[in-house]
């Protein structure tokens, strides 16, 4: 098992107790066919929906893992309407459309399959009356919608070596007097430039960077084997390609990992970071890779690029090189639909092509 999935796997087992028996039944029911990733989203979800319950009277129990399935039959749909307008009111939990329409969805699965699956020992349903049958859950995810979003908010062909520049020499330049801040700089800018690099000429998903080992990289060959987000066989990795404007950047890494990093001979990650008080290195996590890329974006003067638009920036330069479904298989999406909001960020560049002078003009 990654390693991303097994530690979502140790935190589901851990929350899974605190859940009402049904809850984990469920849970047990969809381990075969979802990730212990998702798994976790779906208790986190009904963990915000019971808290409700409990805080606005609608179930008498003290605690979550006593909710006895008896008030959910009695939930009426003016109090789902309540539940939507809470999580839409409530702006510390940043709920946008598609968070409250994801928190419907997983409350709607857990109800189907009290209703629908699940049986007592007479056979009958265990939930009686299901609810969450009547909620409509308007679909958010429209490539169409999602490539407005990023329009304005993705590196474009020029500016993805000038900011791969700025990670690798510049940065230092926006350091001045701050002798800190400067050393460790020049500590991880080989290691900060090659995961930028790695991401911007492959499309890596930050969890498939995480993922990494020494042993997963071909150099020859231009690619990484990786987990696939989505797949539940852990002894299979799927090869992914990069481009060779890469390869000097993982080279480079490579051969300073071991020394720089203090690297054990038992740590297989790629991607190290020395924790503070530490001695050893030790696999980057999700967070810290999250964290860097956002320090470099803000200092270059693009503040909302992140990770995941560093992917879709790759993405959308790929796209207009080849074809939907190379795209597609590049990236590791189970769809097709998925893969159209580049279509979509592309026409505008394709528009703008058109009309553009030529070199030798």
């Amino acid at each position: 098992m990654n390693v991303i999935k097994l530690k979502d796997r140790q935190e589901l087992d851990r929350r899974v107790p605190s859940m009402p028996w049904y809850v984990e039944q469920f849970i047990n029911y969809k381990l075969p066919d979802l990730s212990p990733s998702s798994l976790l989203e779906y208790v986190r979800d009904y963990e915000t929906f019971f808290r409700w319950l409990m805080a606005e009277g609608l179930t008498e129990a003290r605690e979550m893992k006593d909710i006895p399935l008896s008030d959910l039959e009695h939930l009426r749909m003016e109090t789902i309407d309540h539940y939507k307008m809470y999580l839409a009111a409530h702006k510390d939990r940043s709920n946008s459309r598609t968070t409250i329409s994801r928190k419907l969805s997983s409350l709607r699965s857990l109800f189907h399959y009290l209703s629908q699956i699940a049986e007592d020992e007479n056979f009958y349903p265990l939930l009686k009356r299901n609810v969450m049958a009547k909620v409509s859950i308007k679909r958010t995810h429209k490539p169409k919608d999602s490539a407005a979003r990023l329009e304005g908010k993705l590196l474009q062909e020029d500016e993805i070596a000038e900011f791969l520049r700025y990670v690798r020499e510049n940065y230092a330049g926006d350091l001045a007097g701050n002798k800190q801040a400067l050393a460790a700089y020049e500590r991880n800018r080989i290691r900060d430039a090659c995961i930028v690099s790695l991401i911007l000429h492959s499309g890596l998903r930050v969890s498939e960077v995480v993922n990494l080992n020494v042993d997963d990289v071909d150099l020859k060959r231009k690619l990484v084997y990786v987990y696939r987000k989505g797949a539940n066989d852990d002894t299979f990795k799927t090869p992914v390609y990069f481009r060779q404007d890469a390869v000097d950047d993982l080279r480079n890494y490579l051969q300073l990992r071991e020394s720089r990093y203090n690297a054990p001979k038992k740590e297989k990650a790629l991607f190290l970071a020395v924790a503070n008080g530490r001695t050893e290195g030790s696999r980057m996590t999700k967070r810290a890779i999250q964290e860097m890329v956002v320090k470099y974006a803000k200092r270059f003067g693009k503040p909302y690029l992140s990770v995941h638009k560093l992917r879709h920036s790759f993405a959308t330069d790929y796209y207009l090189r080849n074809d939907l479904y190379k795209t597609q298989e590049q990236l590791g999406h189970a769809s097709p639909e998925t893969t159209q909001i580049y279509a979509h960020l592309t026409d505008k560049t394709m528009a703008e092509a058109i009309d553009r002078p030529r070199a030798d003009a």
